[in-house]
């Protein structure tokens, strides 16, 4: 990889939206029959390098798709997504719920970003809390390559932000949208995969 060098200590793994209703066989997209094989492996693939980078003092960072609850805790779901995912339920990706947790393959977060659109970054604290913690260097996997990570991706990029997309340790809705969002980041980010991360923390892949 080519990126300037940064610390372990001022890199964070960020493990994009592994919540078990996404991820789990009990979660609401499984209930929907959404899913796909390369998402469900997603946690075993990452779990290894989110102990090599806690082990390197790194961070870890989840984000949660977050739908909040409004009157009568019905979830408040932007028309879009109500079209596309019309399973969608009370109680689904509720704060502090179950299924809006990160799956515990890859417990604990250092910290933990609700978010309630595509952007990490949009309406959160996220950047804040980056500079706060003197995070200079994202390491990202997890879902979907062309929807979440890859809009998060190009506001860090906008930010300065030095990232680092793991093209195995993300995945999409199908092999082809996943390889084209991987091509498309190229010019934003790094691309790497999980062994070579591992590798560079001074960890055997």
């Amino acid at each position: 990889m080519s990126h300037a060098p940064v610390p372990a200590s001022k890199t964070a793994l960020l493990i994009f939206d592994l919540q078990n209703d996404f991820i789990h066989p009990d979660g609401a997209y499984a209930r929907g029959g959404q899913g796909d094989p390369a998402i469900a492996a997603l946690p075993g693939k990452l779990e290894p390098l989110a102990r090599a980078m806690r082990a390197a003092g790194g961070w870890i960072v989840s984000t949660h798709f977050t739908l909040i609850p409004g009157k009568g805790g019905e979830p408040i779901i932007s028309p879009h997504l109500k079209a596309l995912r019309p399973f969608l339920r009370k109680g689904d990706f509720q704060p502090g719920a179950w299924g809006h947790q990160l799956v515990d393959a890859l417990q604990p977060s250092d910290l933990m970003i609700e978010k309630v659109a595509y952007s990490a970054f949009y309406m959160t604290r996220f950047e804040w809390l980056l500079r706060k913690c003197g995070i200079e260097r994202l390491v990202v996997g997890g879902i979907v390559t062309n929807g979440g990570v890859a809009t998060t991706v190009r506001d860090a990029h906008v930010r300065d932000i030095d990232v680092t997309v793991l093209s195995d340790g993300c995945a999409a809705f199908g092999l082809e949208t996943h390889e084209a969002a991987i091509t498309a980041l190229r010019s934003v980010a790094q691309i790497a995969t999980i062994g070579e991360v591992m590798a560079e923390l001074g960890h055997a892949a």
